[in-house]
């Protein structure tokens, strides 16, 4: 899963909807592993396609919600008009910025529309304080650049590049994250399509018989942006004001906000899927038990929301409780019973997985898990609920 390295919360797999050789492979990208729905959906794609797309807008969408007359299955779980409008963006002269919380599948949703619009979802750029142009335009081949100069054969495209010479969706993920003058270099990109490269000539652009492949028919060795490119950008809301964007960049995007699961039925379901393929892939032999995961999620959601499903108010953490981590502790869970005991795992065993997923920001918020242990769990009904409260000593401090 995944903006995180797992913030796929909001996504459903079928080892059914797979194809190609992705054994020994922890997450393949989601046009292998998705390759025979892709395939169908392509055969059967009859709608008007924007220049450049590998699906119509329709296709796309199929691709990422489900259809079961053509075994495609749903991918995303959430606001099916935010696809529409996410879609409608791309084939169009703005970029897309996803942004939410932590852990509500912004990474999941870029990579599968890339998928879905270019065939590909590998172009990435993952933002850091870090991250430099280079990273993100072009660098050199040093020994080529020492020998011969700036020359198309010692240019190094990096994936902007490579998406506007190729007509590709590119990625950048968590773009708040990255340095200002880093961001504000997509400016051109974005509202000219152009991205120039100054060190290379005329002459060398052009001088092995044609053309250069990134440069195009272009005498002031520039880029051209081809039919299909465009770019996809997630940024967290709680990184808001580490880096924020400048004007200019802002308004050549379209802004889409993607919200945590409101149905608690549905987030225990996707749970519930998810668990089971993760744990089915780390060799456990058994299921997650369906008792214990609606513990699992109820907490989530309670810690997460600051409020009881009874509506009584509570202590609420500072670390991100979302359906991703909800996910990875349900893995944890089950890893651990399997592992040590050779059972499905309990709500002892969420206790102890759940300090590592609490406990990240700031030490108050073991005191309010301990807090919810101790006053919320006996309050409701059920085996696992007692379990859940009768190991609160299991917390470390």
């Amino acid at each position: 899963m995944t903006d995180d390295t797992t913030d796929t919360p909001e996504m459903t797999e079928d080892s059914a909807g797979t194809t190609g050789d992705v054994a020994g492979y922890q997450r393949p990208p989601a046009e292998v592993r998705f390759a025979d729905e892709l395939e169908r959906l392509r055969e059967h794609d009859d709608g008007p396609r924007p220049p450049g797309w590998a699906l119509s807008l329709t296709g796309a969408r199929r691709f990422v919600v489900g259809d079961e007359a053509l075994g495609v299955t749903r991918k995303f779980v959430g606001d099916t008009a935010l696809i529409d409008r996410a879609l409608v963006t791309l084939a169009t002269s703005r970029g897309l910025m996803l942004v939410g919380e932590p852990g509500t599948a912004k990474s999941l949703l870029s990579e599968l529309i890339a998928a879905a619009v270019s065939g590909t979802s590998t172009l990435t750029i993952q933002g850091g304080a870090a991250t430099t142009e280079d990273q993100i335009k072009y660098s050199w081949n040093y020994a080529l650049l020492v020998s011969e100069g700036p020359s198309a054969r010692s240019l190094v495209p990096a994936p902007l590049l490579t998406g506007m010479a190729e007509g590709r969706v590119v990625r950048f993920e968590e773009i708040t994250r990255c340095p200002l003058e880093v961001q504000d270099s997509l400016l051109s990109p974005l509202s000219d399509r152009v991205l120039a490269i100054p060190e290379l000539s005329k002459a060398v652009a052009g001088g092995r018989g044609g053309s250069s492949p990134h440069t195009g028919d272009s005498p002031e060795s520039m880029v051209f942006a081809r039919d299909g490119f465009n770019v996809i950008a997630t940024a967290n809301t709680r990184d808001r004001g580490v880096n924020e964007m400048s004007a200019a960049l802002k308004r050549r995007f379209n802004f889409e906000t993607v919200f945590p699961i409101a149905d608690f039925a549905t987030e225990l379901d996707l749970v519930e899927q998810e668990a089971a393929r993760l744990l089915e892939r780390s060799g456990v032999g058994v299921a997650p038990r369906r008792d214990v995961l609606e513990v699992l999620v109820t907490t989530f959601r309670e810690l997460r929301n600051a409020t009881t499903e009874e509506g009584r108010p509570m202590d609420r953490l500072s670390a991100v409780m979302s359906t991703a981590e909800a996910v990875s502790v349900a893995h944890a869970v089950g890893v651990r019973g399997w592992f040590l005991r050779g059972e499905a795992g309990g709500a002892a065993d969420i206790v102890e997985c759940l300090a590592g997923t609490a406990a990240k920001d700031s030490p108050e918020d073991l005191t309010r898990l301990r807090r919810y242990l101790e006053r919320q769990a006996p309050r409701r009904d059920g085996e696992q609920w007692r379990a859940l409260h009768a190991a609160r000593h299991l917390l470390p401090g």
